[in-house]
Order: C-alpha cells, then structure tokens, then sequence
C-alpha cells in the first residue's frame, strides 16, 4: 500500500468524520445563542476568509482535516454570550453534541452499507482432487455462509476454514438463484501444498448477491446494533485483554497513521473489487470510535469539560475557570504526547505489514 492511499482514504475517511464532529457543536451552540468566533473548514493557517455572518467567520484553512468550532469564550464565563457563561444545560449539550454527530452519521454510514451489502465472496476455480470438489463445490459459485457465520469477505471465510481444519463445516452457497447447503471437512496442514494449494481447494474472486443486502428496517437494526457492539467492545477490550481473549497486539490504541493505514488498505480493497461495504463499515467504525472516545471524561476532550459541568451540578458552583483551565492545559500536553508516541509506533510497526 503506497503513501497515496493513505493519505487519499485520511481525507476521504477521517476529514469529513472530523467535520460533521465540529458542525455538531456548531449547531448546538447556535441554538443556545451562543457565539461562535469561527467555524473553519480545515485546520489553519487560514487560507481564505469566506464570509462572516452573525458574529461568525467562516473560513478556508490549508489544512484538509474536518474543521474545527471556536466558541466566544470557552474558558472565560465573564464573556457574556460565550461557551463557559452559558446555562449547565446548554453546555452540556453544546459539548456532547459532537460525539452526538458522529453517532448519527455512523448510524446512516452503517445503515447504507447494510442496504448495500458486501460483495460476495465467489469459487473462482476448484482445484481437482480436493474438499471443495468432493463436496460439489463450482466455479461461479457464491460463498455466503460458513456454520451460520456471513461471510463478508475472504478473510472470514479462510479464518473459519482454518480453525475448523479437520472439522466438518456448512456452506451456504448461491448457483444462479438457487441457494444450497454444502458439507465438507477443511484438510490440516501438511495435507495439501499451501504455496499452491488452500485448506478446502479453491480459489476466490468477487461477485453479487441480493442475499447479501437487507431491507431499509432490518439495515436500521443492523446499524444500531453494530454501534452498541463497536462501543462495547472498546469498553471491554482492556478487561478482555487480562483475560487472554484477545492479545496485546489486537488491544493496541491507533493513532492518525494507523488509522490512515486501515482506511488505506480498505480504501485500496475497494477500488480493486468494487465493493464499498468495506469502505462504509470501516468509515462507521472510526466514527463511533471518534464519538466514544470524545466522550471519555479525560481533560482537554469534551468529555472531561463535560465532567466539570457535572460536577457543578452536583457542588452548586463552579471550579474556578484559572483551575478548569489549567486542567485542561495539562490534559491537552498528556493528549500531545501520547498522539506523538502513537504516530511513532504506528509508523515503527505498522498495523498494515
């Protein structure tokens, strides 16, 4: 995968996740009638000053990452009509509303893709004398289940294949507009020439199948569901690490480079087989996971200035703001530099070899 691609899927993937972050707070601070400085497309330097409107600059920044929202003072309750002197209430909901754009677009992201529904994994060719020709297996067929699992792509499918060596598995396969289930038994190692040869003996290609794609009330559960599970899982990856369910390398935090590394690959996957499930689920994905992690009560992220709204609630006053401030300032120092070492390691030992 080329520094292209990378850098092609960060600002197809990520610029407009960051965008719809930023336009979040901008419309829930709007509502409040609180002001905002200046909404930017893109990261300064400021490139060109587009309008202003309302007490708001809109700007074009050089710099192609989403946007960002700078509210009339953030950290200053004496600026009447800014962020830190508005009511608890739109506060929290000003700070949250990010995190609450991101949802609503993984939802649709994901929602789309499940309508769409991947491509098919097909038999391109069954090699003689092997499982996948005992079993009946033909070229053209289409793969889309292995023991009641979907397989969305290849990568499923040699997954199960492979830990199932030995073992008998199921296949629902689709010839023409029949569906049929497909028995066979995944040879182990040894028993065939892997430079040549696979566990079930075919090879993989790409096709389409209505099957595959699901109905705009089913792809709306889907979706729910799949953004209930990505939030899940981050939760319990640390307590699922000291387990041993999953391994350290699996656990691992990503930064911009990783990131841009997984949507590269997937972006590259896309453009060779047409299939923009991937690309969708992907975009999904970082989105919740840009959302949630908003949302972590650490300070300098919404989450933790979310966090001193609560605690005014709860204490009935405010944490004087040179405090607030001066928490935020050391949050934003511990955020920069874990950033750097994740960009070093994503670099150093990439997720994508």
């Amino acid at each position: 995968m080329s520094i292209l691609w990378m850098v092609g899927a960060f600002a197809l993937v990520l610029t407009p996740i960051i965008f719809v972050h930023e336009l979040g707070h901008f419309v829930a601070a709007r509502f409040f009638g609180i002001r905002v400085e200046e909404f930017g497309i893109g990261f300064p330097p400021r490139a060109v000053k587009l309008f202003e409107r309302n007490g708001t600059t809109y700007s074009l920044n050089w710099i192609p990452l989403g946007g960002f929202v700078r509210p009339a003072g953030e950290d200053d309750p004496s600026v009447p009509d800014g962020l830190a002197a508005a009511p608890k209430t739109a506060r929290f909901v000003t700070l949250a509303a990010g995190a609450t754009a991101n949802f609503l677009l993984a939802l649709i992201v994901f929602w789309f893709a499940f309508m769409v529904g991947p491509s098919a994994v097909a038999v391109e060719n069954v090699q003689p004398d092997s499982p996948a020709m005992a079993a009946g297996l033909q070229s053209g067929d289409l793969i889309l289940e292995i023991d009641g699992r979907l397989v969305e792509n290849s990568g499923i499918l040699v997954t199960e294949v492979t830990e199932n060596a030995g073992e008998n598995v199921e296949l629902l396969i689709q010839r023409g507009d029949e569906l049929l289930s497909v028995n066979l038994v995944p040879r182990r190692p040894g028993e065939y020439d892997a430079a040549t040869d696979g566990p079930i003996g075919i090879g993989l290609g790409f096709g389409r199948s209505d099957h595959l794609a699901r109905g705009p009330v089913e792809a709306i559960v889907a979706s729910a569901r799949s953004i209930g599970e990505i939030i899940y899982l981050t939760v319990s990856a640390p307590i699922m690490l000291l387990e041993g369910e999953i391994t350290a390398e699996q656990a691992r935090p990503v930064g911009p480079v990783g990131i841009s590394q997984i949507a590269g690959q997937t972006a590259q996957y896309t453009a060779t087989t047409g299939d923009w499930f991937q690309l969708l689920r992907i975009t999904a994905f970082i989105s919740v996971a840009l959302g949630f992690t908003n949302l972590l009560p650490i300070p300098a992220l919404d989450g933790g200035r979310i966090l001193f709204v609560l605690v005014e609630a709860v204490r009935g006053r405010r944490i004087e703001p040179e405090r607030e401030g001066l928490v935020h300032l050391v949050g934003m120092l511990f955020l920069l530099g874990l950033m750097f070492l994740l960009i070093i390691q994503d670099i150093t030992n990439p997720i994508i070899q």
